[in-house]
């Protein structure tokens, strides 16, 4: 057989891997959004605490993922992509135990520590697209990180069904089950992350120094593809977590606010069976667009009403944007660095990422308790008009560069 059809045999395979990777990651990913703002809220009210700190262990997860990007990205470009996502699927079995433990003992301060073990394992794990993306050729890489993110569809299934049916399955201690099956669900990703068969840089590729990061974001596309993914997971965030409270709020029970959460992961996945052949047909740019338009859009329909399908579609158009922004702007990231300069553009892009997703999960709790749902959504109109107006200022930049004989970058 070919070398060319072999290494291609191969990619194939360790996308499909890292899909069924992708698919359990976010499936514990759900049953974490859908259930820890209820929990924390659980256990702060039972002691007492202040309720608008209900949000504070998904901002210790995003602080935590943003903290082990660049380390995580350096590991990895040392050890390896499978060493690097095995150590972040056992991060995120003791996650999920921590935290049922936390239940039991009525603790919020180590849901707040499982929060962080949870928020390590969900840094790696972010990196599968990248996986995909160095596995794969020129011309099949945005179908392969599409293909991988496609994986979510299954969480948006599983994930809310499995929250809502392992809600009692320790009862009579409430939501403690669902975190038991974080932690399940984490140890069948970890047997199929050992399946993985993806090279580790040769010395001499770790030896190359690469483009100081001053010279490499100095291209126009950089700044584009990261502010792309910032304010398009940052938006989606803050939505995403303000909107279990919001629907508690408004008398909605725990089983509405998962299907909502159910809705909204579909919309995130559901897209990556299409996004790649999209990015290839119509351009990166223009996909970018359509996802800060799409996200504009959910905050306008939450803002029409309160009724359970306001919810609902909101939630769902703000995935399917987030996958436009994310999908996109990591597309137009693995066009401006080298082999050499991967981990640290790499790094450095899921550091500002999950920063801006900190801050977002961080406010949306003290946003939604003191200012109310309206300004939640109001706050998301500026930052997608930074996305969009970026992408269109990088649009008529290769425009007119096209038009000058100077080459895209």
């Amino acid at each position: 057989m070919p070398m060319a059809a072999v290494l291609n045999d191969r990619a194939r395979r360790n996308v499909g891997l890292l899909a069924m990777c992708q698919a359990m990651f976010n499936t514990t990913q759900t049953m974490n959004l859908a259930t820890t703002p209820l929990a924390a809220y659980m256990l702060l009210s039972a002691d007492g605490g202040n309720v608008a700190l209900a949000t504070l262990p998904l901002f210790l997860q995003h602080f935590s993922i943003m903290a082990t990007s660049l380390p995580g990205s350096f590991l990895m470009a040392r050890f390896g992509r499978r060493a690097g996502f095995t150590l972040g699927t056992l991060c995120a079995i003791g996650g999920g135990l921590t935290a049922c433990l936390a239940i039991f003992q009525r603790s919020f301060l180590m849901l707040c520590g499982s929060s962080v073990l949870l928020g390590i394992a969900a840094s790696f794990a972010f990196f599968y697209r990248f996986a995909a993306a160095e596995t794969a050729d020129n011309a099949f890489r945005p179908k392969a990180i599409s293909l991988v993110m496609a994986g979510g569809v299954a969480a948006g299934i599983l994930g809310p069904t499995a929250a809502k049916y392992t809600v009692d399955w320790l009862a009579p201690v409430t939501f403690a089950g669902v975190y038991l099956a974080i932690a399940l669900f984490a140890t069948l990703a970890l047997i199929v992350i050992q399946g993985l068969q993806i090279a580790a840089p040769t010395p001499a590729e770790r030896m190359q120094p690469g483009r100081p990061l001053r010279e490499i974001a100095r291209q126009p596309a950089f700044p584009i593809a990261v502010v792309s993914g910032m304010f398009g997971f940052a938006t989606m965030t803050l939505l995403m977590s303000a909107t279990p409270l919001a629907m508690q709020a408004c008398g909605f029970k725990f089983g509405d606010s998962a299907n909502v959460i159910q809705a909204h992961v579909i919309g995130m996945f559901l897209p990556s069976f299409f996004t790649g052949h999209l990015i290839t047909r119509f351009g990166v740019l223009p996909i970018i667009m359509t996802g800060a338009v799409l996200q504009a859009l959910c905050a306008i329909v939450n803002l029409a009403g309160v009724d359970f399908w306001n919810f609902y579609v909101a939630l769902a158009l703000v995935g399917i944007g987030w996958n436009f922004t994310y999908v996109g702007g990591t597309t137009l990231l693995t066009s401006t660095y080298r082999a050499a300069e991967r981990a640290k553009v790499q790094g450095i892009n899921d550091f500002l990422i999950y920063a801006a997703t900190a801050t977002a999960a961080g406010t949306a709790g003290l946003l939604q308790g003191s200012l109310g749902w309206t300004v939640v959504n109001q706050v998301s109109f500026p930052l997608m008009v930074v996305v969009l107006a970026g992408a269109c200022w990088l649009a008529l930049h290769r425009r007119t560069g096209a038009a000058a004989g100077v080459p895209a970058e």
